[in-house]
């Protein structure tokens, strides 16, 4: 993860003045690998020295940790600074939405002229591309959020989701180091989230679509969300055979 961090950091060294940087504020996907907050500082200051311009794609809000106030806070780190940035914000995952594709951009300018610059441009493109977007499901998110006792629930069973994601990963990882399959599984309980970027090699995951019917992307990447107890110990079995096989 080191590693990764200082390649990120030469990356944006290296990058334009004014480029745009899309960031993922939370549960990383695919990787499911999230900064630390003090990474995320060392990121903010140096996007900040160089002149780029944030731009947060928010998709997991309380699906990370369970909080909507700790996943938000790489967002909120960079608008404390004063600066510029953007953020596109999904309801579709952590309200399931899914099929009415509900979300939010908003952007933040430094002056009052900016913004109404800003938003003349914004009407521009909005105006020939959908004009008046469908309003269900944003009545449904606006009731939720105006209301106290449907928004504390709607927390609660956030949180719920999270535990439930996060228990997944531990009796993954628990059920196979009860196997004793070769390898460090340990980046299962590391990684956050709903994607878990298993290691498998495609040779791997088609054996494991052919003899155990499980299907996942060709890079090994799998939901764990779509995990329950019943089925950990038959995905554990699948993960062993194909390692112990050295496809």
């Amino acid at each position: 993860m080191a590693n990764i961090f200082y390649g990120l950091l030469e990356d944006l060294g290296a990058a334009p003045q004014g480029s745009i940087v899309l960031l993922h504020a939370c549960a990383h996907n695919p990787t499911g690998v999230d900064p630390t907050l003090e990474q995320w500082e060392q990121i903010r200051k140096l996007m900040r020295s160089k002149g780029l311009m944030p731009f947060f794609d928010s998709a997991y809000q309380g699906f990370a940790s369970g909080s909507l106030d700790t996943d938000a806070k790489p967002i909120r780190m960079f608008v404390a600074d004063g600066g510029e940035l953007l953020v596109a914000q999904s309801y579709a995952k952590n309200m399931g939405l899914y099929g009415e594709r509900v979300g939010a951009l908003s952007i933040v300018c430094k002056a009052a002229d900016v913004a109404g610059r800003v938003e003349s441009q914004l009407k521009l493109v909005i105006r020939p591309m959908y004009s008046n977007p469908p309003i269900h499901g944003a009545s449904i998110v606006a009731v939720i959020l105006r209301d106290r006792n449907l928004f504390n629930e709607w927390t609660l069973e956030l949180k719920a989701m999270a535990d439930r994601i996060i228990s997944m990963r531990k009796q993954l990882f628990e059920a196979l180091r009860a196997r004793g399959t070769p390898g460090d599984w340990t980046h299962i309980i590391k990684q956050i989230g709903m994607f878990t970027f298993t290691g498998l090699n495609p040779a791997q995951v088609s054996y494991m679509t052919k003899e155990y019917h499980i299907y996942m992307t060709s890079d090994g990447r799998i939901s764990m969300a779509g995990l329950s107890s019943k089925t950990v110990p038959h995905l554990a079995d699948a993960i062993h055979a194909v390692v112990t096989k050295a496809l």
